[in-house]
């Protein structure tokens, strides 16, 4: 087996030991970019290789394979481009105000150092400090939410138990802080944090609504318990959004026509995981996605000048209308 086949087997083993459910051949064909063909020889390779290999349909009749847990701990190589992206992933979650996650990953690097022989960690630490210097992540500033570790500590295991939250709450419009029960679904990250959640006191069945977390003045876990809705979806919820904040009266058809001078930089972006853009005949770009949140877009809208135009919505024209600068030397 040439050396880049071995290293291909190796993560494929690994990947099958790692995932409870097991995977299917078209996760191999994703994460190896292969055919199907290929992904199915690669399968009869590891069955024949690791007889407890277990093989199993799931409820939508997919074929899975998967493996005890520890059948290929001896054959890891655990290498200093791992390390630094842990440690990456610690230091982004510490910016995004996600202290309770980040120290979950500090728990877990600790424990996947302590698997590494001792005759490696040398090498792999001076290897991993040179990764890190050479991303600049660690080094970079900029403003970010304070989080109080006691608040994200209680909102972490109310989402984890389904138990019922009692906050003091201040949101913008209010003079002081309120007491509120809430129900919490899930957590949204970005420039702020913004906890997800029903509040039984609406009487709007089923309204859920965003809150932000650094407005929690303070938090207690109560002995209540609810249900989460089978049919809520985090991921569909976050993306009726533009940002972070939703407003259900905004949601609505967004479109946005970048001018022939920035059309090539707005190709580069990503403006909602469910958008659709068009290249006029001029050169032009114009996007299209639904989401609510037109503070949020008008704030980026600022950041490109007048080389956008608000086509759809009406009111986030009116926002953005005589805040168009003609004299920024960039777009984003």
């Amino acid at each position: 087996m040439a050396s880049s086949k071995a290293e291909q087997f190796l993560d494929l083993t690994t990947m099958v030991s790692g995932r409870r459910t097991g995977v299917t051949l078209e996760d191999v064909i994703e994460r190896f970019e292969v055919s199907h063909r290929t992904a199915q020889r690669m399968m009869r390779s590891l069955e024949d290789r690791f007889p407890e290999v277990e093989i199993f349909s799931d409820d939508d009749n997919h074929k899975r394979w998967r493996m005890p847990g520890g059948t290929v701990r001896d054959l890891v190589n655990i290498t200093a481009d791992e390390l630094a992206s842990i440690d990456l992933g610690i230091v982004h979650l510490k910016r995004d105000g996600s202290v309770v996650e980040a120290k979950m990953l500090e728990s877990l690097r600790e424990k996947v150092i302590s698997m590494i022989p001792r005759q490696r960690i040398a090498r792999i630490e001076t290897d991993h400090d040179a990764i890190l210097e050479a991303q600049g992540f660690v080094a970079r500033s900029g403003p970010r939410p304070r989080i109080d570790e006691e608040v994200a500590g209680a909102i972490a295991e109310a989402i984890k138990a389904c138990r019922v939250l009692e906050v003091e709450y201040r949101s913008m419009a209010d003079k002081a802080s309120k007491k509120r029960l809430l129900c919490p679904y899930g957590l949204l990250s970005g420039l702020r944090r913004y906890l997800v959640a029903h509040e039984p006191a609406d009487l709007r069945k089923n309204a859920i609504k965003t809150y932000r977390v650094d407005s929690i003045v303070s938090v207690r876990l109560t002995d209540q318990y609810f249900e989460r809705p089978d049919d809520f979806n985090l991921q569909t919820f976050a993306n009726r959004a533009f940002g972070l904040y939703q407003r259900d009266e905004e949601y609505g058809e967004v479109v946005w026509r970048f001018k022939p001078e920035a059309a090539i930089q707005a190709k580069g972006f990503l403006f909602h995981p469910d958008q659709t853009e068009e290249t006029m005949e001029d050169g032009s770009l114009v996007i299209r996605f639904k989401a609510s949140g037109h503070l949020e877009m008008a704030w980026h809208l600022y950041s490109w000048g007048d080389r956008v135009e608000v086509v759809e919505p009406k009111a986030l024209r009116a926002l953005v209308e005589g805040h168009q600068r003609s004299d920024f030397p960039s777009t984003p």
